[in-house]
């Protein structure tokens, strides 16, 4: 058993570019981080917008001012925590080409990659799809 199956590690895989979706893919992220279990989150698709600097680029994006309206945490807030507690992030090489953006467009420590590498790092994880 490895080190992080036996701490519970996740893999969040987040293909799609919804904000609802990519919204709870963080509050799952930064969740599990809170409790100390490691996170991978690789976005593939249309998410690759959640791993942005200018997440706007997610279908439903000004869903967000309602949600922090009610109380609950915006993308930006989660998005922080997630980055503070030290998950790791990917994006899908292949999926930034496809939606126009460069690796000097997403957050600080995002790393590009292929599925490959993707697979290779969740081997041993939970890995959740959104």
């Amino acid at each position: 058993m490895t080190a992080d199956h036996a701490g519970g590690a996740l893999a969040i895989l987040l293909y799609d570019g919804a904000y609802a979706r990519a919204h709870y893919a963080f509050v799952m992220a930064a969740g599990a981080l809170a409790i100390g279990r490691p996170v991978l989150m690789f976005a593939a698709g249309r998410g690759v917008h959640a791993l942005a600097r200018d997440w706007r680029g997610l279908h439903d994006a000004g869903d967000d001012a309602q949600v922090r309206a009610r109380g609950v945490a915006g993308m930006d807030t989660l998005r922080d925590a997630v980055v503070e507690l030290d998950a790791t992030l990917m994006v899908c090489d292949a999926a930034l080409r496809l939606c126009d953006l460069s690796p000097d467009q997403l957050l600080d420590g995002v790393q590009v990659a292929g599925i490959p590498t993707f697979l290779e790092a969740a081997q041993g994880r939970q890995i959740i799809t959104l």
